[in-house]
């Protein structure tokens, strides 16, 4: 990678089954000794008391280049037992109340419902609603979510953080709102289209896979969700990477439908340089082969 910025600009499918169709609108690489050469950006004006921050196309891309001067730093809560050492079937019995999904009522085609941490999802990731160029963060606690037996009952603050989110839109039928869109985990996100189940996932980024000093798997960190107008058939997510190698600011602009499309934009603020890199990878699990055959009933 040289020390002058690269700007590319490439259309991927996904798989069929994933029933949703990807363009990568534009990817710009920077190198660190480029980096080093730009002058520091200048601090932001404070918003007015009690005012949410205000929100532009070019704040995630700032932070993005901002946070890249820094050594990466994973974010963390120190979370209390038993949310610290959730199993899968304690994590499921965390359960967000549907009755509170953002925007329901507000007659959008959209309603956004936010996962919690916990079991694998251990860093915290932020979730802002972005209203008229205002973001406004959301708060992780009792009021959002119910706690069941599993866990038992748990503090007010409980489960204390985002892991990520998921999306509803009248999908399949006008008369219910189907998911259709999911990020939770590193940088994984799926989608699907009418009439279809979920299949490979996406990342938003590879980096060193298959290398033999071990693969990265960088983060969303924080998202701003842009509240749909009224009538919009098209919702913008904004995302803010972070990796020990790299930072990004992503755009993404999705339209659910018979095919899910999504359009993306990626802006890259390396921190060292990067030869193995993968735009846009899909991923799956393995289960087992030929090579590998189970005997037992599985219904997967």
């Amino acid at each position: 990678m040289n020390d002058d910025r690269i700007d590319r600009r490439s259309i991927f499918g996904w798989a069929a089954a994933f029933g949703a169709v990807i363009s990568l609108a534009h990817l710009e690489l920077g190198a660190k000794a480029a980096l080093a050469q730009q002058a520091p950006l200048p601090e932001p004006t404070p918003p007015a008391p009690n005012s949410p921050p205000a929100f532009s196309a070019d704040f995630v891309k700032e932070k993005a280049r901002a946070l890249s001067a820094a050594e990466f730093v994973r974010p963390a809560v120190e979370l209390p037992p038993p949310f610290d050492s959730l199993g899968y079937d304690q994590y499921r019995d965390i359960r967000f109340r549907t009755e509170k999904s953002i925007w329901r009522g507000e007659k959008l085609d959209f309603e956004l419902q936010p996962f919690p941490m916990g079991w694998l999802y251990k860093e915290p990731v932020e979730l802002w609603i972005v209203d008229q160029g205002q973001a406004t963060a959301l708060v992780a606690d009792g009021s959002l979510f119910t706690i069941g037996p599993l866990i038992g009952s748990g503090p007010e603050k409980a489960p204390f953080g985002f892991s990520g989110f998921r999306l509803h839109a009248p999908l399949n039928r006008a008369d219910y709102y189907d998911e259709f869109l999911v990020f939770q985990g590193a940088s994984y996100l799926r989608a699907v289209g009418r009439g279809q189940a979920y299949g490979a996932s996406a990342r938003g980024l590879a980096i060193n896979t298959a290398r033999p000093g071990g693969e990265e798997f960088p983060m969303f960190r924080a998202f701003w969700i842009e509240k749909p107008k009224p009538g919009a058939n098209e919702i913008i997510i904004h995302a803010l990477l972070d990796s020990p190698s790299t930072t990004g600011a992503y755009r993404f602009a999705v339209t659910p439908g018979e095919a899910t499309v999504m359009d993306v934009e990626a802006t890259l603020y390396p921190r060292k340089t990067m030869s193995y890199v993968g735009i846009a990878p899909l991923t799956s699990m393995f289960l087992h082969g030929p090579a590998d055959q189970r005997k037992e009933v599985d219904f997967r």
